[in-house]
């Protein structure tokens, strides 16, 4: 079977009248095919030299024809342009073509007018699919693998056809960056449109509508037992180092980002510090686009209580984390509820207590209390040997679904955020406060109570958190 291939740019005559006379000696030959590539003229040339390159051919006019050998073992064998293909129509089938000028530039004109038409349709299809493009840093971090099965899914994201996730690991190694490319691709994702891996800043966060930012690995070896003196240096080393990273990635976000990005900060170390940097380099997206997590902390703070009143950690509502994060934060329980609670007065399921009016012990609220939350994620650590991953990932997604209008409107969550004029915070600080989110947007809750007690802790909060901003500022 004689099987040729007849490329052309889409506007050339003679690819019009070499087509006819294709078509003519395949509808009368059984055993002639043809295929046609039609190549737009501004793609031609390029197209043509790296087609000759691959196959050791040397051509130059459109258009270019070759008969297929691959089912003899070969790529192809040139024939050459129109004056080759029909000297070899003529002397292998006596078929001529003679077809007038202005016919052939008909068709070639039609042609064209074919190739723009496929062209635009193949834009309006892509344009169609509009990923929305998440970039996760430090990827390699636990907490990310347990995050992408929810993170990339329908139900996180219901307005959303597709996904293309971005990750980040500026310590990773190649290899293991695209072991969890490949495990990510095996999970089958329905939304799942594209998994990149990337170890430099070359692409990172280009187009980016959603941010998680995971990555403090360079803590990881502080731990270690030193002396006072040993240990502040260390602190500032940490400090320095996560400075100098967060004002890159602050850079490269205000450059590249979608300026409607939702952008959070996770982790167990400097936490405000870190969305405070990128704030300070990202000047042009609104700063209400930047959160960072406090819902891992409500949970843990939720689980000590639920085991002192000996109910369901779902059972307690309404925690309130203040200040620092990861340092000298406030549990606040003003606002908690109890549900389910075995005591003297008991209700229907919907009915729940005030949680300071079933703890008498106030001296316990304010000592042990909050050094057991402040321990909680260090005592999982250390029955499992890692961090607290699952806990981590949950109190992401708490945020991203309360972000994305999927939680009750009503739900309080505690969330680092530059200090709106409210509460009679310092100015241009990243604390924890409660909000509520409503139309994809958080405002902080309106009727929170802060007394002389809790100003004076988010003081002391506030102090903690210049401290370490100007460790970072120090050469």
């Amino acid at each position: 079977m004689a099987k040729f291939v007849l490329a052309g740019k889409a506007d050339c005559p003679y690819y019009a009248k070499a087509e006819l006379l294709a078509d003519l000696l395949q509808g009368s030959l059984p055993n002639f095919r043809i295929h046609k590539i039609s190549i737009h003229p501004d793609e031609w040339k390029e197209w043509l030299e790296a087609t000759c390159k691959t196959n050791g051919w040397k051509h130059e006019q459109s258009p270019l024809i070759w008969r297929e050998l691959v089912d003899r073992g070969g790529r192809g064998m040139i024939l050459g342009g129109f004056s080759d293909f029909l000297e070899h129509c003529q002397d292998y089938y006596s078929i001529m073509s003679d077809m007038p000028t202005d016919m052939m530039l008909k068709i070639a004109a039609e042609n064209l007018e074919t190739k723009k038409n496929l062209i635009a349709e193949e834009q309006h299809q892509l344009n169609l699919i509009q990923p929305l493009h998440i970039w996760i840093s430090g990827a390699l971090n636990p907490t990310c693998h347990i995050l992408i099965p929810s993170l990339v899914s329908s139900e996180l994201f219901p307005q959303v056809s597709t996904i293309s996730l971005h990750l980040l690991d500026l310590e990773g190694d190649e290899e293991g960056m695209q072991g969890l490319r490949m495990e990510t691709e095996d999970l089958a994702l329905p939304l799942l449109h594209q998994v990149t891996v990337h170890t430099d800043l070359e692409q990172a966060f280009q187009e980016a509508d959603v941010i998680l930012l995971l990555d403090e690995r360079w803590a990881d070896d502080s731990d270690r037992e030193n002396e006072e003196e040993e240990e502040e240096e260390e602190k500032k080393r940490q400090v320095r180092r996560l400075s100098a990273r967060y004002r890159d990635y602050g850079r490269l976000i205000d450059e590249r980002a979608n300026k409607e990005v939702k952008l959070l900060v996770a982790g167990d170390s400097f936490v405000n510090l870190r969305c405070s940097l990128l704030l300070d380099s990202a000047r042009s997206i609104d700063s209400r686009r930047f959160v960072t997590m406090a819902t891992q902390l409500e949970y843990e703070a939720r689980a000590v209580i639920a085991k002192k009143l000996k109910v369901r950690t779902s059972d307690i509502t309404d925690v309130i984390v203040w200040g620092n994060i990861s340092g000298s934060f406030y549990v606040d329980l003003q606002r908690a509820q109890v549900f389910n609670y075995d005591g003297a007065i008991k209700g229907p399921a919907s009915f729940s207590q005030p949680v300071l009016e079933m703890l008498y012990d106030r001296k316990w609220l304010e000592t042990d209390f909050q050094d057991l939350v402040s321990c909680q994620r260090a005592a999982v650590a250390s029955k499992t040997g890692r961090a607290a991953a699952v806990s981590a990932a949950n109190g992401i997604l708490t945020v991203l679904k309360a972000w994305n209008g999927i939680s009750s409107p009503d739900e309080v969550l505690s969330l680092g955020v530059l200090c709106p004029d409210q509460y009679n915070l310092p100015d241009g600080t990243v604390f924890s406060i409660p909000v509520t989110f409503k139309e994809g947007k958080w405002s902080a809750l309106f009727d929170a109570t802060v007394g002389d007690e809790l100003r004076e802790r988010l003081r002391l909060s506030a102090d903690e958190l210049r401290q370490e901003k100007e460790l970072g500022s120090e050469s």
